[in-house]
């Protein structure tokens, strides 16, 4: 007999900063099923008070709330446009999985941040919103991230195949599937950010699109080994990062003042290759097939930067196993939801370091 349907919506706003990936899911199958998909980009104005919020500044408590209604303002939208385009009606969808936008990550402190309102957007959308998926894990223990190599795990495992999934957003995470044994994961380091933020303050555009800057510079040997001999890099897993440590003032701090910007562009890419290179290398023993995904899986010169760096594995986007990786995590936390709303645990504690496995987020149903 057929499945009946069991819609869910996630919606995903990364460390990018650049916009919303909002994703319908049908999960009553035995493998989730991507239904539609819409994409709604930040303005400068909000992704510039987005970056403000990562550091101290002036009543940013309030400012902080206020950001938090314009996000709850747009994922409504992402919402609206994503169930036009489905033909479908706000009754219809179970639950929205939203993760938030992340604007402090300290679990060595016991809590994480993500804003965006979660009972405006209920009330906004009429559709039960689950939320605050990071605090739960950390509440046990465990660092709340990386959250999605349980997804990673529940639909791209091989039985005889060690694949490890790469994801490069902002910050850049991995999910090792090892056959015959445990799924681990951890944040590698920076992805995306550090050369986005580098592109816009030397060329005014948002990203290095296909990493035609970087490539066009020499990457710098003495500022790449400043930039590896950070301690995260040589922490072990369980861990993970975000822009409270890696920004563009943790960058300066390493550069002399001198340095061609191309090729501190060209050092950054660099970066984030080696930081997933030996990722792979150091914790994903016997590993064959590597799946891209992120904004970063469209940068062909990381791409094949990887690939040089791992010539001992397949390196491959996630659309060559027919996953949409641009929604992939967007579709993880339709999934999340889900477990939830069922009272399963989804956190891994394996990956995230958590005493236990927990039941993850917090439920704002629309009356």
């Amino acid at each position: 007999m057929p499945h009946p349907p069991e819609l869910y919506v996630g919606l995903m706003s990364g460390t990018s900063l650049d916009g919303i990936d909002a994703v319908l899911v049908d999960l009553g199958r035995p493998e989730p099923v991507q239904l539609a998909k819409h994409y709604l980009p930040f303005g400068d104005a909000l992704r510039n008070a987005l970056l403000a919020l990562h550091q101290p500044s002036h009543n940013e408590l309030h400012q902080a709330q206020l950001v938090a209604n314009q996000l709850a303002l747009l994922y409504a939208a992402a919402v609206d446009a994503l169930l036009a385009t489905a033909n479908l009606p706000n009754v219809k969808i179970k639950a929205l999985g939203c993760h938030g936008q992340t604007i402090r990550h300290c679990p060595e402190h016991g809590y994480t941040l993500q804003i965006g309102n979660a009972a405006l957007l209920a009330e906004l959308t009429g559709i039960t919103v689950v939320s605050d998926f990071r605090s739960g894990d950390i509440a046990a223990g465990g660092h709340g991230a990386p959250l999605v190599p349980a997804f990673h795990d529940k639909v791209m495992r091989h039985p005889g195949i060690h694949r490890v999934i790469v994801n490069i957003g902002g910050i850049s995470n991995l999910t090792s599937l090892p056959p015959n044994a445990s799924t681990s994961g951890f944040d590698c380091g920076p992805g995306n950010l550090l050369m986005d933020a580098w592109c816009m303050q030397h060329l005014g555009k948002p990203y290095d699109d296909n990493g035609a800057w970087a490539a066009s510079g020499k990457e710098l040997p003495a500022l790449l080994e400043k930039l590896l001999s950070e301690p995260f890099f040589s922490q072990p897993p369980p861990r993970s990062s975000g822009r409270d440590l890696f920004n563009l003032s943790w960058l300066h701090d390493n550069l002399k003042g001198n340095e061609a910007a191309e090729d501190v562009q060209a050092t950054l890419l660099e970066l984030t290759c080696r930081a997933i290179a030996q990722s792979i290398q150091h914790y994903c023993f016997g590993a064959k097939e590597i799946y891209l995904c992120g904004g970063g899986a469209h940068n062909q010169t990381l791409h094949k930067r990887i690939a040089s760096l791992l010539p001992e594995c397949s390196v491959r986007t996630t659309d060559a196993l027919g996953v949409d990786g641009d929604y992939l995590e967007a579709t993880a936390f339709a999934w999340l939801a889900q477990q939830n709303l069922q009272g399963k645990p989804a956190n891994l504690p394996l990956v995230t370091g958590a005493k236990h496995p927990c039941i993850l987020g917090a439920v704002y149903r629309h009356s």
